[in-house]
């Protein structure tokens, strides 16, 4: 089973210098691509001076973002299985050959991710993916690991391969044939939240998305948008909007919204009590642009439902905001007590 590891870089040398090194070192046997995204700084020159044998560099001619950067980049990989992995990602010995393995033995199994710890915390979980990711039945994000700034040190605990709802967009493991037929990822999304809102898309389909822990990668975070930045408030608020109404398909899907509206709505005067008023007005802006653009979504919903997309029940708490910040059910495991 070929392995294609695709790379999304922007204006990324000092990250494709610490990184890069690691990648090829411990992916032979595998392409490593590098898809850049216009990037104005020397990255594609340094690339192709140290490492012009060993990596592919696709070019795109705008900063696409995450989303429409990878769309662009899979037009010209050919291989079966594609990593998706990002710039600032530290991979281990051996660190595909679980996850091929799983592969090759399910054939219904189409995403994955490794376990996906924190680069400056090594006995912690990382928060974009730890061991696994969920959605609660309002459709808020969590991981096996992570709930919400909560960050668990692994014991072993999440050790065991699962299915679930989504997999990080940190080192997405995805058939290419399956991304490309599924559209791929939302490119109005930019970036954030779009390899939920694919996820998703394809266990409608009836396809299944596991973790597989007994691969690790260490993941420094905010390499590309560092997590205390109001434009990343700004995206996660409003593509977790967008995710909800294209793929919820229950017929309370408006209640659905108006709790989530509340609930956002809580979260940005948290962000005023606490001085952060350019993430309070982030997440304003995030719901002046999601009513917006409702009535594509809408249409979007329509769509996906006309073209034999299925419902995915979720497979998270009813309420992770209720389970986390009232019940103080802090620890995925406890969760399961619930």
């Amino acid at each position: 089973m070929r392995l294609a590891i695709v790379i999304l870089n922007w204006n990324g040398l000092k990250l494709l210098q610490r990184f890069i090194p690691g990648v090829v070192e411990n992916s032979h046997g595998y392409q490593v691509y590098v898809a850049d995204n216009a990037s104005t700084d020397a990255s594609v020159d340094w690339l192709k001076e140290f490492y012009g044998n060993q990596v592919k560099i696709i070019q795109n001619e705008d900063n696409l973002g995450f989303a429409g950067g990878y769309n662009e980049a899979l037009k010209h990989v050919e291989e079966e299985i594609v990593c998706l992995l990002n710039s600032d990602v530290q991979v281990t010995p051996g660190w595909c050959k679980a996850l091929l393995v799983a592969f090759t033995e399910q054939e219904n199994l189409v995403a994955a991710q490794p376990k996906i710890k924190d680069l400056n915390h090594t006995n912690r979980f990382e928060y974009a993916g730890a061991s696994g990711g969920y959605l609660d039945q309002l459709g808020y994000p969590y991981c096996r690991g992570r709930i919400f700034n909560y960050i668990e040190v692994d014991k072993g605990q999440y050790n065991n391969p699962v299915s679930v709802d989504w997999a990080s967009g940190a080192a997405l493991f995805i058939r290419r044939q399956v991304f490309i037929e599924a559209g791929g990822f939302d490119k109005n999304y930019f970036a954030h939240q779009e390899e939920i809102d694919l996820c998703w898309r394809l266990r409608r389909l009836g396809y299944d998305i596991q973790v597989v822990p007994d691969s690790t990668v260490y993941h420094l975070g905010g390499g590309t948008l560092d997590s205390l930045s109001p434009r990343k408030t700004f995206l996660n608020f409003r593509n977790s909007l967008f995710t909800v109404i294209k793929n919820d398909t229950r017929s309370i899907y408006i209640g659905i919204i108006l709790s989530r509206m509340i609930l956002d709505g809580l979260a940005a005067m948290v962000f005023l009590f606490q001085g952060k008023i350019s993430h309070f007005t982030a997440i304003f802006k995030a719901h002046i642009s999601f009513y917006r653009q409702l009535p594509f979504y809408i249409r979007q919903r329509k769509k996906l439902k006309s073209e034999g997309y299925h419902t995915a029940k979720n497979k998270g708490v009813c309420s992770i905001v209720w389970s986390f910040y009232v019940l103080q059910r802090r620890r995925f495991n406890v969760l399961l007590n619930l």
